[in-house]
């Protein structure tokens, strides 16, 4: 008889192309909205889409690692199989960074949700008032088990991107190709530059140290990651070269939400819709509404799998975490600066600790061989 809570895909499982949609759902969050002004900062020039498909690609390979990784503790997240590489006390450290980091992505989707909503949509709603009422629905959906929530990811994604893509691309109306020029004008310095702001776009791949253990076939595992991450980088590649091009490289610096001013930039004439801004952001908000209920499920998960408890209980307590960690910003402004800081931990926490792990796992012969 298998020992209690050391194979979560007993009940709860996923098919390839859920874990996919997952993946996807986690990378599409607030990242779309102020990638174009985030990347040219750091590049100064019109070339970030260079940096975007290099991201892209280095982001597949630390996918890859990690599903590696994962396959030779096949049913086990990372949370119960680190002590097995590492030791116990070393695992428990690096558990608890993870699940606070899992806990820290939440809490700022859920406050730039709140803040979009505010600006946009809520003006003079209380900001707490925004975040509690997400809270609540996300608790809703992630009660219902990592099955029930790769469901409505699968609903909510085709949507959000149909409705992004007409959006993003009826403003080929006022696309300017010169905005793009010239290409590498100011050498390859600025698009190596503009690369550490694009991974932390990309930020989402590390979501497989626990979906792998619930997938059917873990074995295409590593197919979920490559589609997982195409999509994400075609969506932003698009939506670089469009906002560039509509509003120039001085226009995404100056503005807070460049990829929602860009769409409030023109209106189409004789449509249902003439302004798409607020559709857009309605849509969106779905999407960064995932990459929360994802997030928190995920620490939640890790808390339970470290006591050996039923993970709903922690579900509850994890929510007056993430509430006083969304508040602790004063201002969007500080919102992003924590985003920044809490990412850059990421690239090292998620791109160097598993290649590491599975090179020590492949030494010391622990777990199985990868199929």
């Amino acid at each position: 008889m298998r020992r209690a809570n050391m194979n979560p895909k007993e009940k709860d499982q996923i098919t390839t192309s859920q874990a996919a949609v997952m993946l996807i759902n986690y990378t599409l969050g607030a990242g779309v909205l102020t990638l174009p002004r985030t990347t040219v900062e750091a590049a100064q020039t019109p070339d970030v889409w260079i940096s975007i498909i290099i991201s892209g690609m280095i982001i597949m390979v630390a996918g890859i690692i990690i599903v590696l990784l994962c396959r030779r503790f096949q049913g086990r997240t990372f949370f119960q199989f680190a002590p097995d590489i590492t030791g116990r006390w070393l695992a428990w450290i690096l558990n608890l960074i993870i699940i606070c980091f899992f806990l820290l992505i939440s809490a700022l989707q859920i406050r730039i949700m709140a803040e979009v909503t505010s600006f946009y949509l809520l003006e003079g709603t209380p900001m707490g008032g925004i975040i509690m009422t997400f809270m609540w629905i996300g608790l809703y959906l992630s009660l219902g088990g990592i099955n029930c929530m790769a469901r409505i990811y699968e609903i909510i994604l085709p949507i959000t991107v149909l409705f992004f893509l007409i959006s993003i691309l009826l403003s080929s109306k006022i696309f300017d190709i010169n905005h793009l020029r010239p290409v590498l004008g100011s050498g390859i310095m600025p698009v190596i530059k503009g690369i550490e702001p694009a991974l932390l776009s990309f930020s989402g791949y590390e979501i497989m140290l626990v979906a792998t253990a619930y997938m059917k076939t873990p074995q295409k595992a590593t197919k979920a990651v490559v589609i997982g991450t195409l999509i994400p980088l075609i969506i932003y590649l698009i939506t670089i070269v469009m906002v560039i091009g509509g509003i120039s490289i001085y226009g995404a610096l100056t503005r807070t939400w460049p990829t929602l001013d860009l769409v409030r930039s023109f209106e189409v004439e004789g449509l249902l819709f003439e302004r798409f801004e607020s559709l857009l952001l309605v849509i969106w908000l779905m999407q960064i509404f995932s990459t929360f209920t994802i997030t928190h499920y995920a620490a939640s998960l890790g808390w339970s799998q470290l006591f050996k408890k039923n993970v709903k209980p922690f579900l509850f307590a994890m929510l007056p975490v993430i509430f006083l960690i969304a508040m602790v910003p004063k201002n969007v402004a500080e919102t992003f600066k924590l985003g920044s800081a809490v990412g850059q931990v990421s690239i090292y926490l998620f791109g160097v600790v598993p290649l590491l792990l599975l090179l020590i796992s492949i030494v010391r012969k622990k777990g199985g061989r990868t199929n």
